[in-house]
């Protein structure tokens, strides 16, 4: 007996299985060639409509037996080729598995693009009242001003990685 746990568990279970559907065929060859002995012994209608149905059930057992164990072979190649490709995939960056947006990446970059088109309007308004004489456009020029810098500084505090006071670096690609 073995205790409960042991590792050559696994592989009797397996050899089990092996060796049930091999039974199960070899039961059904014999089943098969019984029937034959009796049909020709006999010579009987009954016994030949036997043995095409005991030949029938062989040919379903074969097909079955077969047909799973080849459907199991590719499935666990195709597994094995799926498990390679993601542990390479995973490799292959700088960080330890695939770039996969997430909501919280996706809420960070609407904001980004939200701070970009404040800068882009405060900037019409920046040349707008720019050439303008006054004190109420130089007040709408320099609260344009402020409004860029604190959209600035906010969206580059949300490009800093967590934990760093420092700005992101990396390459710019077109």
């Amino acid at each position: 007996m073995e205790p409960l746990g042991s590792s050559s568990a696994p592989a009797q279970g397996k050899k089990v299985t092996i060796n049930a559907s091999t039974l199960s065929l070899a039961v059904m060859v014999t089943i098969f060639l019984v029937a034959v002995v009796f049909a020709a012994n006999q010579n009987d209608v009954i016994g030949w409509l036997v043995v095409v149905i005991s030949l029938g059930w062989l040919l379903l057992s074969a097909f079955l037996v077969f047909g799973l164990k080849r459907g199991a072979a590719k499935m666990t190649s195709q597994l094995k080729a799926a498990t390679a490709a993601a542990a390479s995939q995973g490799r292959s960056g700088p960080s330890a598995g695939p770039v996969v947006l997430d909501e919280a990446t996706r809420n960070r970059d609407l904001k980004l693009d939200h701070s970009f088109k404040i800068v882009q309007v405060q900037v019409g308004v920046v040349n707008e009242y720019r050439l303008k004489e006054g004190e109420d456009a130089q007040g709408m020029v320099d609260r344009a001003l402020e409004t860029i810098e604190i959209t600035a500084s906010n969206a580059r505090d949300m490009m800093k990685p967590s934990g760093r006071g420092e700005p992101m670096t990396g390459e710019v690609i077109d």
